[in-house]
């Protein structure tokens, strides 16, 4: 073997730093002729001897002698004979190249095997002991090469979801601070190692190292990083967490699972806990799985659960209340996707686990379910997999390795190690729990407490459960040998759901952050604790212990209040900085505490009425902006009936919203009493995003009725976000009711206004709004260039629902400039977004847009198929009438019935009419016009066609137009009563004619 990645390597004596040089140019071009020039220039430089030639011939031959391999001279210089694969540079070139176009191929396992032997190869800084003047650039080139190579290692690593790369990059990033890919890995790294802060950090320090000493933006592999560590996703596309230690033995039980799957779509694996039941899920499930963990769910939040796991929102962001079906968006999203769910930690949810897999494995024949539970889900077609004990030799390996990590002087004793196996009843978390205990504990001593711990156990004297009661013995144990600190926080942490932070565990529970991190550090050293990047998780069945010793503790209420207490100052702390341009930093800290805000709420409700309506404002943005909504209408309901008929005084919007956040029956039931509050609130409010959230409700005003006190209140308001949000909702109702002229200079002062606090949801819609104007106006291309300005913002908020409605506006508004090829592809990307995230308006949309686009290529069959599978999926909120009425336009447009055409436009119309939008309205009277006119009747079109252009604002009071507009509408006196405009007459005729 020779080597150049290092000090120079050979078989045989090499020499002084000559022929260290010579061999080093030679094997870089091992197997091939190096010229003599070339040879003399990289050994010489500048200064050769009088009789170079003569000189390196004797510098070749005195390196022959002592190698024993070949030089042969040639004509042109000289070729040292080996096999390249034999000279480590020629190796690790081979397996780095091959290691990248796996990496490239998606190939990950592959590339991570090639690229961890291609760096093995490496002994030093290449050429390190090589004098000589070709070494430093040589040395140069191959240690760039390095660089590439430990960054495709670190990719493939990382898409495996191997989170231990931190310090590693993190020494790489120091050494190459301007290299943008080693920047985008560490702060991939960080965040997936659940390091979000540092990730952030590590992001604007390299942004603002580039701007400074470059000019340069981050790139948009480094921006893409950025985006990710903001939104707190996963390292690969999957949620199957990374494990940290080796999965031992259970091969029996691997191949028992992967045969019950491919003969059942629900296999539950079923034994108590610490058997294993979770990381063997983990095992037999492989990368491409979906894990679900329910533990820190409730009843009703186990859609969520699994709509979080996907990547998914249950609606819309700012989606009509009480309209949201988490579990009829699982299923559209699923029903077409062959996947394996892991629903993990079923058994204390059991009954809405069972009801939810089978409303799942119904609707959606491509999915599989593996489940773990302490029982059977129950369900028709489950097939069930008992998680046995480890075997004798399975056990005591567990057992080694977890003692060996903790004590690296552990000595195996077989025999002592065998009977604490057998005392544990082979149980993996009983046996790791008393491994962690030798780092303090010798392995006799050991022994001789677990036996007095269980010698009632041991002699067979055991109740109907021994499992069960031998771990809860080990547990309770472990919880014995804690220091009074510990024990006291560990007690305490029983209160948080989905972890526990050194700035969290410190303030509830009463220590300073220095003592807070030391102890929960300690709790993870012994295994009681799982240490996740800079958070801490419990496992279930220690949490439950330490929730037992909670309430003997008589601090269960006070710890809770002061855990309710704390995400309650998180979210307050949080709620304007989701209206600003750090709203994405925030929106990834408060889904980390996602969990966590979700239990005080729980105990708030029933035992701090007041705080709980505090809870509800100040998470209702990023309830929204996160879309979800359905897991907090049974605790809003609730709260609603403790609060009863009095509204706690200064708490009237926290109110409002709860209201709005109760579900449909609730929100009708309490209207009045909203909607009066609504119109005597003081301005400007506390709670802003309660303007958006009750005009999702309620609906767009009648324009033809004078403002509301809370419109005129809202025109009012000096802060920069109500103001453009002001801005925003007149240009949108001027817009969607033929006002185009007046809708334009609102929608500029919006877009200046979101711009001016960075609200990326603000930007997007009033570009929408903007792309809307200018499609009307006939600005086609514009329209697009807004569009995809939009898409870039919602992207970045990650809202896969909206993102595939402006796909299907950006196809629209391609269709209307005549693109029918970019309109086509525009409908199906908006089909797959809405597909991926389960929204079946969206669908309708995408499905018309199809339609329109048969139509217009004369495949009138095809636009009907397309016309009902759109109304299939169209909903029945008032966001998706005026979906409902275009589609029925169109299908009466193509419809050879004349009867039934005639019925289609009737009941587009009277869509339309319930949604109160005039351009929706216009477009479905217009079609009635069409088939009028076909119907022999040209004076009644004709007057139908004059209210269309009423309702598009054509034909103001004023027009010159007008007096042709009242001809057309002659024998209809009502519209010169004195009514404010054209649209208002039509509207009014329509409504009554109908």
């Amino acid at each position: 073997m020779f080597g150049i990645l290092g000090p120079v390597l050979a078989d045989g004596e090499v020499g002084g730093p000559r022929p260290r040089a010579l061999l080093a140019l030679l094997l870089l071009d091992a197997g091939r002729v190096v010229g003599t020039d070339r040879l003399i220039d990289a050994l010489y430089g500048e200064e050769p001897p009088g009789d170079a030639t003569n000189a390196l011939q004797a510098q070749v031959s005195r390196l022959r002698r002592r190698l024993g391999v070949p030089i042969e001279r040639q004509p042109a210089g000289y070729r040292l004979v080996v096999d390249p694969d034999d000279v480590d540079v020629h190796r690790f070139t081979r397996l780095a190249r091959d290691g990248r176009q796996a990496l490239h191929a998606g190939e990950h396992a592959e590339a991570a095997r090639l690229l961890r032997d291609a760096l093995s190869l490496w002994r030093g800084p290449a050429l390190a002991d090589v004098e000589a003047p070709f070494a430093e650039p040589q040395a140069a080139r191959l240690a760039e090469e390095r660089v590439a190579a430990i960054e495709d290692r670190a990719d493939a690593e990382l898409a495996l979801g191997n989170t231990d790369l931190v310090p590693e990059l993190r020494a790489l990033a120091k050494d190459h601070p301007l290299r943008e890919r080693t920047q985008s890995l560490l702060v991939r790294a960080l965040s997936g190692a659940g390091q979000q802060a540092e990730a952030l950090v590590t992001f604007e320090d390299t942004r603002e190292r580039l701007a400074d000493e470059l000019g340069a933006d981050p790139s948009p592999e480094l921006a893409a990083a950025h985006l990710a560590a903001l939104r707190a996703e996963p390292l690969r596309s999957t949620s199957v967490p990374a494990q940290l230690t080796s999965f031992v033995g259970r091969e029996d039980e691997l191949k028992r699972v992967a045969e019950l799957l491919t003969g059942a779509r629900l296999v539950t694996l079923t034994g108590p806990g610490g058997a294993g039941k979770t990381r063997l899920a983990i095992e037999a499930s492989g990368p491409e799985a979906c894990f679900v963990d329910l533990a820190p769910a409730d009843g009703s939040t186990v859609p969520q659960a699994v709509l979080d796991a996907l990547g998914l929102r249950e609606t819309r962001m700012f989606g009509a209340p009480g309209d949201a079906d988490p579990v009829r968006r699982l299923v559209s999203a699923l029903a077409d996707r062959a996947l394996l769910l892991v629903f993990d930690n079923c058994e204390h949810v059991i009954g809405e686990a069972a009801a939810l897999a089978h409303r799942l494995l119904s609707g959606c024949p491509g999915l599989r379910i593996l489940a773990t539970s302490r029982e059977p889900l129950g369900i028709t077609g489950e097939a069930l997999c008992p998680v046995p004990p480890l075997r004798e030799a399975t056990a005591l390996r567990l057992f080694a390795e977890r003692a060996a990590a903790v004590s690296p002087q552990f000595a195996m004793d077989p025999a002592v190690v065998g009977r604490i196996c057998a005392a544990l009843d082979g149980l993996p978390l009983a046996i790791e729990l008393a491994a962690a205990r030798l780092r303090t504990i010798p392995l006799a001593q050991l022994e001789t407490r677990l036996a007095d711990r269980f010698r009632l156990l041991s002699r067979g004297s055991r109740t109907a459960a021994p499992r069960h009661q031998t771990l809860r013995a080990v547990v309770a144990w472990s919880w014995e040998l804690l220091g009074v600190e510990e024990q006291d926080l560990l007690r305490r942490l029983a209160v948080f759901s989905g972890g526990v932070t050194t700035e969290s565990a410190a303030d509830v529970c009463g220590l300073s952050e220095v003592d807070a991190d030391e102890l929960l550090t300690g709790l993870a050293d012994k295994s009681l604790l799982d240490a996740q990047g800079d958070r801490f998780r419990m496992l279930d069945t220690i949490r439950a212990y330490a929730a037992e010793r909670l309430a003997e503790s008589g601090e269960l209420d006070a710890v809770s209040r002061a855990h309710a207490e704390f995400f309650l100052e998180l979210a307050q702390t949080a709620d304007p900085h989701l209206r600003r341009t750090e709203q994405l930093t925030w929106l990834a800290r408060l889904t980390a505490e996602h969990a966590n805000l979700h239990a005080a709420m729980r105990w708030a409700v029933d035992a701090a009425p007041e705080l709980a309506l505090r809870l509800i404002g100040a998470q209702t943005a990023y309830w929204r902006l996160r879309g979800v909504l359905s897991e907090n209408i049974p605790l809003a309901a609730r709260l609603l009936d403790k609060l009863g008929p009095e509204t706690p005084p200064g708490l009237e919007e926290e109110y409002v919203l709860t209201v709005l956040s109760a579900g449909p029956s609730e929100m009708d039931r309490h209207r009045h009493r909203a909607e009066a509050i609504m119109n005597t609130l003081d301005w400007p409010l506390r709670q802003p995003h309660l303007l958006v959230a009750w005009a999702t409700f309620a609906g767009p005003p009648d324009p033809d009725e004078p403002p509301t006190p809370m419109q005129r209140r809202m025109a009012t308001v000096d802060d920069p976000w109500f103001r453009a949000l002001f801005h925003f909702s007149q240009s949108y109702l001027a817009l969607f009711n033929g006002n185009i002229d007046t809708a334009e200079p609102d929608l500029r002062a919006a877009l200046d206004g979101f711009r001016e606090v960075g609200d990326r949801w603000g930007i997007s819609q009033t570009l929408d709004g903007l792309a809307t104007h200018a499609d009307l106006t006939g600005e086609w291309t514009r329209a697009v260039e807004l569009t995809d300005e939009a898409i870039e913002l919602l992207d970045q908020l990650g809202a896969i629902e909206d993102l595939a409605e402006l796909w299907a506006r950006r196809a629209d508004r391609l269709l209307h400039g005549g693109d029918l090829a970019g309109a086509e592809a525009g409908y199906e990307r908006a089909v797959e977004l809405a597909r991926r995230g389960g929204v079946p308006a969206i669908l309708a949309s995408a499905y018309l847009g199809h339609g329109l686009l048969a139509a217009r290529r004369g495949d009138l069959p095809g636009a009907r198929r397309w016309y009902g599978r759109a109304l299939d999926e169209c909903g029945g909120d008032w966001l998706s009438t005026g979906t409902r009425s275009r589609v029925l336009t169109a299908l009466g447009r193509v419809t050879d019935d004349l009867a039934e055409a005639g019925s289609l436009h009737r009941q587009a119309v009277r869509s339309a009419l319930s949604q109160q939008f005039g351009i929706d309205v216009a477009e479905a009277v217009e079609g009635l016009a069409g088939f009028t006119a076909a119907s022999g009747d040209p004076g009644q079109a004709a007057y139908l066609l004059g209210l269309a252009e009423a309702l598009r604002g054509r034909a103001p009071v004023g027009d010159p137009d007008l007096a042709a507009l009242r001809r057309r509408l002659a024998g209809h006196p009502e519209f010169t009563r004195g009514k404010s405009t054209p649209a208002a007459t039509a509207r009014t005729h329509l409504s009554h004619s109908l």
